[in-house]
């Protein structure tokens, strides 16, 4: 199940990594718009008046709340709002290396259908009986356990405000938080350090490399590739339960519950985009060449 977990991140239906804890829905912002002149609204008159509502202040574009997702969900957002050879004007051209996009796009259909005919009804069923305060609770926990990996990159990057935040979180929500059930220092304004091997190993200079889809994984790059494996091998649960056994009841509520908090996130970026591999990729890309340059 520690497979079809990964697996949803390749997909660009679910995989790398948490906080899902309010998602906005997108669904329509991948969509291509129409090239039919009788489709455009009509042309506001030159003496028009903007129409004046109690809406409040205006909602930032999309962009602007990646920061609060975690990587696969900034990949989906970003895929939805671009699409497939939709950059802004502003940012610069990315080369997409992809040598091995045969292979990579078999395999990114192995995931989708895993995703789709298991995962995903798994998951509805899971929605319906567990409500989502306790959703977030499960998803609270398992963040709180993976803190090692963060705290370990942020201090090979330097970033030692991070890292200290990192051992606060933990000792915090590990306590007060009920074994981090509850964010309870992420209330208070201590936000996570998200850092992970692959970032640190671009920010010491190392490419990305070939673009890279296996089974049961999510995106990645040769780079990323290497950070995902070690940053895994660091996770406390891979030496706390190192048996099968006891690690795959956890895996699999793991993965149960990270589909059904982002059943909408999935269902509106399988409806608006036509490309999932092409988009998917792009946003990936972008998205892990911004981090490394934060």
């Amino acid at each position: 199940m520690l497979f079809v977990l990964l697996a949803l991140g390749l997909g660009g239906c679910a995989g790398v990594s948490s906080l899902f804890k309010s998602t906005p829905d997108l669904s329509q912002q991948g969509a291509a718009p129409s090239s039919s002149a009788k489709d455009l609204p009509d042309a506001p008159k030159p003496d028009a008046q903007p129409a004046v509502t109690d809406a409040g202040p205006p909602v930032a574009p999309a962009d602007s709340r990646l920061a609060a997702a975690d990587p696969v969900q900034i990949s989906l957002q970003l895929a939805q709002q671009k699409g497939p050879g939709r950059l802004s004007a502003l940012e610069p051209e990315l080369e997409e290396y992809d040598p091995w996009e045969p292979f990579n796009e078999k395999m990114f259909e192995f995931n989708r259908g895993l995703d789709r005919w298991v995962l995903k009804p798994v998951a509805k069923g899971y929605n319906k009986i567990m409500p989502d305060p306790l959703q977030e609770g499960v998803s609270n926990g398992f963040d709180n356990i993976a803190f090692v990996p963060r705290f370990v990159n942020c201090m090979l990057q330097g970033k030692f405000a991070g890292a200290g935040r990192e051992i606060l979180r933990f000792v915090v929500n590990s306590s007060v938080g009920i074994g981090g059930l509850f964010d309870v220092a992420g209330t208070e304004g201590f936000k996570k350090c998200k850092e992970d091997l692959g970032q640190t190993l671009g920010k010491w200079g190392a490419g990305p490399g070939a673009y890279l889809v296996l089974p049961f994984l999510p995106p990645l790059t040769v780079r990323d590739a290497i950070g995902f494996f070690v940053d895994g091998a660091m996770d406390p649960a891979s030496y706390l339960l190192p048996f099968f056994s006891a690690r795959f009841p956890m895996k699999a509520g793991d993965t149960i519950n990270d589909r059904s908090v982002n059943l909408d996130l999935y269902q509106g970026f399988e409806e608006s985009t036509v490309e999932f591999y092409s988009a998917l990729r792009n946003a990936y890309l972008q998205r892990r060449k911004k981090l490394i340059e934060e």
